[in-house]
């Protein structure tokens, strides 16, 4: 009998997927003061001795930091020469390009992974290079059929998340087994060997979407 894990009815999330800022404006300063702020972390900086440094308040500082407030340009100068860093370095994030990813249904680049399975057609649905986050996010449309292997020995870096589309699988995750129909969500680390147990309905297809730390 398959074995599940439910999430809980509520959970606290860490971040609002739903924040808004209220202008271009705002968001220059939210870019400069997250700048800053790692700027001075990196360099293990207190924000007292920053405020020692240039003869600005904590409480100015904490304000800048947060994007509470716009710093004047005397202001950045003192806070760049306290930092050893050009004052252009503050704009960095907020210079940097966004890219986002359109595939049109159908369009997914048909590829093959290390470790993929005779029979397992994956369809990459779009792939971001370096980025500021510090993550690689890879989504696959994964498509079973009669003729895909069975074998669960997939084992690799990250976090994936599966997404059950059509058909139904029994799917292998350490030493668990997960029935898995359409509209099911399984969430997991994926260095544990996981993969398709048995074919229980097919042709068969979920997303897969895994993500890892991205190397310089």
């Amino acid at each position: 009998m398959a074995r599940t894990d439910k999430v809980e009815d509520k959970a606290v999330l860490s971040q609002d997927p739903h924040k808004v800022t209220d202008s271009g404006e705002k968001n220059l300063e939210t870019a400069i003061g997250r700048e800053i702020k790692a700027l001075r972390l990196q360099q293990g900086t207190t924000i007292a001795e920053l405020s020692s440094l240039t003869g600005l308040s904590i409480s100015m500082l904490s304000k800048i930091e947060n994007g509470a407030t716009s710093a004047s340009l005397t202001t950045l100068q003192l806070l760049a020469n306290a930092l050893s860093t050009p004052i252009t370095s503050f704009f960095r994030r907020y210079e940097e390009t966004r890219n986002a990813v359109h595939t049109k249904a159908g369009e997914g680049v048909e590829t093959e992974r290390a470790g993929t399975r005779a029979g397992h057609q994956y369809n990459l649905l779009g792939h971001l290079g370096a980025n500021a986050s510090g993550v690689v996010v890879e989504p696959y449309l994964i498509t079973l059929t009669e003729e895909s292997d069975r074998f669960p020995t997939f084992q690799h870096d990250g976090i994936e998340m599966l997404y059950m589309l059509d058909g139904e699988v029994d799917y292998r995750h350490g030493d668990r087994i997960y029935a898995l129909k359409p509209g099911d969500t399984l969430f997991f680390d994926a260095d544990a060997p996981h993969g398709p147990e048995v074919l229980v309905k097919l042709p068969a297809k979920y997303l897969s979407i895994i993500s890892y730390p991205q190397t310089s």
